[in-house]
């Protein structure tokens, strides 16, 4: 059994409660748009961490963070792409992978929207985590937890971190 902290879009911003939040988490993913090697290197300083390149990720990261990352977790195929869309609204590059080998739980980034969903069409489970930073159009900060146990996701939780101006001590 794994527990995962998600997060993305943090734009080179990392709350300091995140730490709090990750804890109890045995992993760290990261949807892209981490912003800068000093917060890539925070949170892989405090958990496993894994991580997609994002649009304003420097192409440095690339070697270290991928475009597309696709790992087993216990028993669950993941794939992760940072623009990737939703259900019903895949970008090609997300359906290309989806129909080649579709995983159990694919996880994007980018749109600064939380959203979890489940899809039909590919029976599986979508998430994006929303934003974490504060750089963006959201107006709440947010991250996911939720745990993996073979092949069963459960225990999903949605962490609002507040509005992206205001930070909370």
């Amino acid at each position: 059994m794994r527990r995962i902290g998600l997060l993305s879009d943090t734009h080179g911003y990392l709350d300091d409660r995140i730490h709090s939040f990750l804890k109890d988490c045995d992993e760290i993913w990261h949807a892209g748009d981490i912003g800068n090697a000093e917060t890539a290197q925070i949170l892989s300083d405090l958990k496993p961490f894994i991580a997609v390149s994002g649009n304003i990720d420097s192409p440095v990261f690339h070697k270290s963070y991928p475009l597309i990352q696709r790992f087993s977790c216990e028993e669950t195929d993941v794939l992760m792409i940072h623009i990737g869309g939703y259900p019903g609204h895949y970008t090609p590059v997300a359906r290309k992978e989806l129909v080649a080998s579709t995983p159990k739980l694919f996880i994007s980034g980018h749109s600064h929207i939380l959203k979890v969903i489940y899809d039909q069409k590919f029976q599986l489970l979508h998430i994006n985590p929303g934003a974490a930073g504060i750089q963006g159009f959201h107006l709440i900060r947010t991250l996911v937890r939720f745990t993996i146990d073979k092949s069963v996701i459960k225990d999903l939780e949605v962490i609002e971190l507040g509005r992206k101006g205001i930070i909370k001590m």
